[in-house]
């Protein structure tokens, strides 16, 4: 089933268990995310531990024939079956709601994609009610570390317990975003041959998963603006400033962007709102799918990104929202993400709300805390008051401290070896 077999047996996937919770119930799962996070990898077990079909429309035969007629190819799909890569047979949609609403059986079509069908309107549209959405991401350095990570738990739920905790990570820090998340990356025996791995990638979705879904005129200019991006990850979205090297239209560097956002390259995460707050800020932050990613395209290795202090604490707040983001994937509890900044520079970096309640998380390269690191988090709880569960400073060092009531310091490395 693919390269994505070569940590098989070796990370376990922690969103699996939800996956077999969802079949029990939903006649349709589709399993998402960035090409070579680990999709084929996950159902490849489930195919082991089920005996259900496994076709995958990378193959020319079986995309073509899907294509041709996808109402028999449909009809003639086994009982239970896993389709990967679905978002290259846009056609089989149609038919896949009729053979659901023909008969409403837990557990019948798994569909792998790597691009967000989510964004095309009209697939949504087709399977909406009948279909659970998991979002798969690149390994979290919990799984990397084989150890389920309690973090969420303790922001919304126990709160954190105040003494030493693990140590200073120091350059080691920069070693992990670097590395990145990605199964294949990280099987590389070294920091270049990583870096490789990463252009490779980079190319191929380019010149492969762009082309899929759009008509682009100019692939170099595409490649180009990958790059440009990448150096503004972590920071407000400001189209016109991105557009402004390049001899296209903002709305052209728009609709790559967009394009960026189909193949899980790039995500905007949305501005935070609240009627009892005036001034806000209600622009988007930019933030890639990989810090590993980020550092081939901006041609940074562990040493230089630790050398450039800026641009390590911007590719380091984009590595805790990812990481947040993977726990989130296969938490009890549905989470939200958000960032808040007002007009007078008062900022929180990560809100997280499930189920009304809200915690703040914000991320510091240093290894030491102050009382004015908390500004934003003890403006959040003053307006949310009731709501408001916890406020983080995550930060490089070896102690989980109090700053007030629900507001604490915590080593960054309590995201993996909590």
């Amino acid at each position: 089933m693919g390269n994505e077999q070569d940590t098989k047996n070796l990370y376990p996937r922690f969103v699996y268990s939800r996956l077999l919770e969802v079949l029990e119930d939903s006649p349709a799962v589709l399993i998402h995310g960035p090409r070579q996070c680990g999709k084929t990898t996950l159902v490849g077990q489930l195919a082991e531990e089920t005996g259900c079909g496994y076709i995958t429309f990378d193959d020319d035969i079986q995309r073509n024939a899907a294509q041709f007629d996808p109402i028999g190819f449909v009809a003639d799909l086994p009982e239970r079956v896993i389709l990967d890569e679905v978002q290259r047979v846009p056609e089989l949609f149609t038919s896949l709601k009729l053979a659901i609403d023909k008969q409403h059986r837990p557990g019948r079509f798994i569909l792998t994609g790597s691009a967000n069908v989510l964004l095309v309107p009209k697939l949504a549209d087709s399977l909406a009610g009948r279909m659970e959405i998991l979002r798969l991401h690149p390994l979290s350095q919990a799984e990397l570390n084989k150890k389920q990570p309690v973090f969420l738990e303790c922001l919304f739920q126990t709160g954190f317990k105040t003494g030493p905790f693990g140590r200073r990570q120091g350059k080691a820090l920069a070693v992990r975003l670097a590395s990145g998340g990605f199964p294949s990356a990280l099987a590389r025996s070294s920091q270049r041959r990583r870096e490789d791995w990463y252009r490779n990638y980079a190319d191929t979705l380019l010149q492969r998963d762009i082309r899929d879904i759009a008509r682009v005129s100019s692939l170099e200019v595409l490649s180009r603006l990958l790059t440009y991006a990448a150096g503004h990850t972590a920071c407000l979205l400001n189209v016109a400033a991105i557009a402004a090297p390049f001899h296209v239209s903002r709305q052209t560097i728009g609709e790559y962007l967009s394009l960026f956002s189909r193949i899980f390259l790039l995500e905007e995460l949305a501005p935070w709102h609240n009627n009892l707050l005036k001034r806000l800020v209600k622009t988007p932050k930019l933030h890639f799918v990989d810090s590993g990613l980020v550092c081939m395209l901006l041609d940074l290795d562990e040493d230089s990104l630790w050398a450039n202090r800026t641009l390590f604490g911007q590719i380091l707040e984009t590595f805790v929202y990812q990481e947040l983001r993977r726990l989130a994937s296969w938490h009890e509890q549905t989470v939200k993400f958000s960032h808040f900044r007002d007009r007078d520079q008062v900022e929180v970096d990560l809100i997280l709300e499930s189920h009304g309640r809200v915690a703040g998380v914000e991320v510091k390269a240093a290894s030491t805390v102050t009382s004015a690191d908390f500004k934003g988090l003890r403006r959040l709880k003053e307006v949310l008051q009731d709501r408001f569960v916890a406020g983080v400073v995550l930060y490089d060092g070896e102690v989980i401290a109090g700053f007030g009531e629900g507001l604490y310091a915590v080593p960054l490395s309590f995201l993996w070896d909590a």
